[in-house]
């Protein structure tokens, strides 16, 4: 366990529950975050989870302007919105073929640990922190599968801290769902 991997935990705790409570301030803590997430992944050969934590840095750019600056047309600031049965169909089809794609490469190109595994927790992150930055429920949905799989994966790694940090994300991800669906706008 390193310094590195503590405070990223530490920071990955907060981001979330700002996150849980549509704070903005989710995304500046989450960048920090993730710069250092991509540092722990790195050492403990995680390819596909470094290279995600480049992907986020620029998702926590994105879902900082689009709650603080982005607006819809009426120019009231993003509601959480649900994404509906055929976009949800769309983004489990294109995250199971990325992640087929992925996985095989890393498996084929890189000495990665896991790297099915590995681009699971890529592809679906990926596409729920889209989801997430566009206020969409759904996204909780995909994190409390992804986190499900991230617990195994770091346990079998030995980032047993970053394991407990995604058990509680798992958690979280369950409160998160049930209060965005609380301030859902319906149709």
């Amino acid at each position: 366990m390193s310094g590195a991997e503590v405070v990223a935990t530490l920071l990955g705790l907060l981001g979330v529950g700002l996150m849980v409570r549509q704070h903005v301030w989710a995304w500046p803590v989450g960048i920090v975050q993730v710069i250092l997430s991509a540092w722990v992944f790195w050492a403990a050969r995680l390819y596909s989870d470094a290279v995600l934590q480049g992907i986020f840095l620029v998702l926590q750019a994105y879902g900082w302007w689009a709650w603080t600056l982005g607006r819809t047309r009426a120019g009231e600031t993003l509601p959480v919105t649900r994404l509906g049965g055929r976009g949800a169909a769309g983004f489990t089809l294109a995250g199971l073929l990325a992640t087929a794609a992925w996985g095989e490469g890393m498996r084929r190109l890189t000495d990665a640990a896991l790297p099915h595994a590995d681009a699971f927790i890529l592809v679906f992150s990926v596409l729920a922190q889209w989801l997430q930055a566009r206020k969409r429920l759904e996204c909780w949905l995909v994190w409390i599968v992804v986190n499900f799989a991230a617990v195994g994966v770091y346990a079998a790694r030995g980032l047993l801290l970053f394991a407990g940090l995604y058990a509680v994300f798992l958690f979280l991800a369950l409160v998160g769902y049930r209060a965005w669906r609380r301030t859902e706008v319906r149709p």
